[in-house]
């Protein structure tokens, strides 16, 4: 075998083998291009507890609807809602419809609306260490279910109800470094479909130290070192299909590892 062979058979294995990485990265970000520069990464130790599909009803009462958060993995299957998350789908079926974006503070949501498609291009970049909330535009909530119904009828949420509830959806896409402050409301459960969330919890009796108009990045690089140990949040990274459940009135803030889409499911 000639020099040349070699060489002509080691660039087409190097080329199968780039393009082999290149699928898998794209199957397992959905082409939302994880971002491996965010300014914060996953936490030491997750605080909060993981269970399996296994998990009962009346385990998931006893123990965790009003007492704890819990995050579950396996315990519905969305694969088919995964696939209509991919960016290049989302673009294609709506990338001309206008979404609502809200203010990132704790207190005030004013409100701007874009098209898709410019949200995408212009809005979904990571955030700027600089930026109060007030600045941050964040696409979560405020979803059209007319225009949107059609995405919304393929997920399958978790299966646990607290009982006299009903769940409404909040479908959300963000860029690293974003999230929402610190905030309470009744109990739900979020999931991420594509990249990494870091949630921050305390229970009601512990309100949280934190300016309402600051974002939470900025939060967990100034204020979050130097807590005591005894007053850090209940904390944990939700990756792609976990699903965290939090109990009503719990305060949380929450911070996009990476380019995230997630859905929530709001009992009330």
């Amino acid at each position: 075998m000639t020099l040349f062979t070699h060489l002509y058979l080691l660039l087409h294995v190097f080329v199968a083998l780039s393009w082999d990485r290149q699928t898998v990265s794209t199957d397992c970000d959905g082409g939302w291009q994880r971002n491996n520069c965010s300014p914060v990464q996953e936490e030491e130790r997750c605080t909060v507890e993981r269970r399996g599909a296994s998990i009962t009803y009346a385990e998931f009462i006893d123990q965790y609807a009003y007492i704890r958060p819990v995050i579950i993995r396996g315990i519905t299957d969305n694969s088919e809602f995964r696939s209509l998350c991919r960016k290049e789908q989302l673009l294609q079926t709506y990338g001309n419809r206008n979404i609502r974006l809200s203010t990132a503070n704790t207190y005030s949501y004013d409100k701007v609306d874009v098209p898709f498609q410019e949200y995408v291009e212009h809005f979904l970049t990571p955030q700027d260490l600089d930026s109060l909330g007030v600045d941050t535009l964040y696409f979560f909530g405020d979803n059209n279910f007319t225009e949107w119904g059609s995405l919304f009828q393929k997920y399958t949420p978790p299966p646990f109800r607290l009982p006299g509830t009903m769940g409404a959806y909040s479908f959300g896409i963000a860029g690293a470094g974003t999230g929402v402050p610190f905030h309470w409301h009744g109990p739900g459960y979020s999931e991420v479909i594509y990249g990494r969330k870091r949630w921050f919890l305390y229970p009601p009796d512990k309100t949280p130290e934190f300016n309402p108009n600051r974002t939470t990045l900025s939060w967990m690089l100034e204020t979050y070192p130097r807590l005591p140990a005894a007053e850090r949040p209940i904390e944990c990274t939700i990756r792609a299909g976990e699903v965290l459940y939090f109990p009503d009135r719990w305060w949380h803030a929450t911070l996009n590892l990476d380019t995230s889409v997630f859905i929530s499911t709001f009992l009330g």
